[in-house]
């Protein structure tokens, strides 16, 4: 009797080995580092279903099989739609946080998003940056991880694009940090004959604005 369960044990660790590994080659899973909400809790909802299913040999496989096979096609679903509406991206996945603006620490945005001073100290420390003083921009991203910008050695303006239409709407965040308004958007948008839904995307570098029209991109 042990060893028949010693087997099915086997056997069922040996199966959701290739099997899990075939549902993540079908999702197109990336790299631990960049997995969203979703991706995370699909992942921990798999390996519980498969540690269940191993130790309840007397439980019919397919009760782990269709469960997983269900997650898998929910995940593939969520990431078509989230290619295609950015409302469901952001509430899914939030967006990036400004925690430093042209050397100046965001707290309002720290506290907004409960990321500590030591947290963003052991970011910068961990990309060998010794003072916050060295970091022009700094981005707090979907997955956690910190994207920074340093200045240049004299210290003038960096050429990091900053971001004011995504998939037609307007990043009014930005337009705060660069002292914009919404009026001189669409004023400046009326000129080039567009609407904020025709742009694809937009961002504002050397004090110019450059824009991607939906009809400039193959969808």
């Amino acid at each position: 009797m042990i060893k028949i369960e010693l087997v099915s044990i086997i056997y069922r660790t040996i199966f959701f080995y290739f099997f899990v590994t075939l549902c993540y080659r079908i999702m197109g899973k990336r790299e631990i580092g960049q997995l969203g909400i979703i991706d995370v809790i699909v992942s921990i909802m798999i390996a519980e279903l498969c540690a269940i299913s191993i130790e309840n040999i007397e439980g019919p496989i397919y009760y782990t099989i269709i469960p997983i096979c269900i997650l898998v096609a929910f995940e593939i679903a969520f990431a078509y739609i989230s290619v295609k509406s950015r409302t469901f991206r952001t509430f899914f996945s939030g967006k990036a946080s400004l925690i430093i603006n042209k050397g100046v620490i965001n707290y309002k945005e720290m506290i907004k998003q409960r990321y500590t001073l030591d947290d963003l100290l052991l970011s910068l420390r961990q990309q060998s940056i010794k003072s916050i003083e060295e970091v022009e921009y700094a981005f707090l991203e979907n997955n956690g991880k910190l994207s920074v910008f340093k200045y240049n050695l004299l210290k003038t303006d960096g050429k990091y694009p900053l971001p004011i239409i995504v998939d037609g709407i307007v990043q009014k965040e930005t337009l705060k940090n660069i002292r914009k308004s919404q009026l001189w958007l669409r004023l400046y948008l009326k000129k080039q004959e567009l609407n904020t839904d025709e742009v694809f995307y937009a961002f504002y570098k050397n004090k110019k604005v450059y824009i991607i029209k939906h009809t400039d991109i193959n969808v």
